[in-house]
């Protein structure tokens, strides 16, 4: 038996039941509470993170801040590794930006398989007017270095998500000879000068060229 398969039934089990609807407001609420990336204005995608993790607080055979590969921790490790991101299904940009290339490379060399988990979500943002812009920045206590940063460089600020609604999760399971088929982002370099490190992207488009599973809500 392929080594993922039991971590994924493990998923299926506990992410059936998961909260689909989500209130910005609410979900920001609840993130502070459990004082979980709230302050961060995608919210809708750490919340996803907030709740696969939460579910599975309770299973033994699945490691929560999992493997450690050249600096990069995994969200979750079980038979294989696995990192959690959200999409937004109404978007021009089917593109997923994935983790570290070197450290992907070494998860499928230790273990086989390297795992996606991915929340496919239809997001409101109807914040024309910019109260729940606001509102968060408010709660936040201000604004942040990033957003001051940003408004110097530019006036223009982007619409805030106030709602999403999670549609299907996709479980993808890459193989040594998968990585080809990928795009590589390239990150230029830091303040320093250092270069940044080159991440793997995914096409959404492209998702039956690779093993998948889903959940469908």
């Amino acid at each position: 038996m392929k080594n993922y398969l039991k971590d994924l039934t493990i998923f299926k089990e506990n992410f059936i039941n998961l909260k689909t609807f989500w209130d910005g407001k609410e979900c920001i609420l609840e993130l502070k509470d459990a004082d979980y990336n709230w302050k961060q204005m995608e919210w809708w995608g750490f919340y996803f993170e907030y709740l696969i993790t939460k579910s599975l607080k309770n299973e033994s055979e699945i490691e929560i801040q999992g493997q450690k590969i050249n600096n990069v921790k995994f969200d979750l490790s079980g038979n294989i590794n696995w990192d959690i991101k959200a999409s937004a299904i109404k978007s021009d940009n089917h593109k997923i930006i994935l983790n570290d290339k070197i450290a992907m490379e070494k998860s499928i060399e230790l273990n086989g398989y390297h795992g996606e988990i991915i929340g496919l979500c239809d997001v409101e943002y109807n914040d024309e007017d910019r109260t729940f812009q606001k509102w968060h920045t408010k709660l936040k206590g201000g604004k942040s270095k990033y957003e001051k940063a940003r408004e110097v460089r530019t006036s223009i600020s982007r619409y805030r998500k106030t709602k999403a609604n999670l549609i299907e999760i996709i479980f993808v399971i890459f193989k040594k000879s998968d990585l080809y088929i990928l795009d590589i982002m390239k990150q230029g370099r830091n303040s320093n000068g250092a270069k940044r490190k080159e991440k793997y992207m995914l096409n959404l488009e492209m998702i039956n060229k690779f093993n998948n599973s889903k959940i469908e809500f």
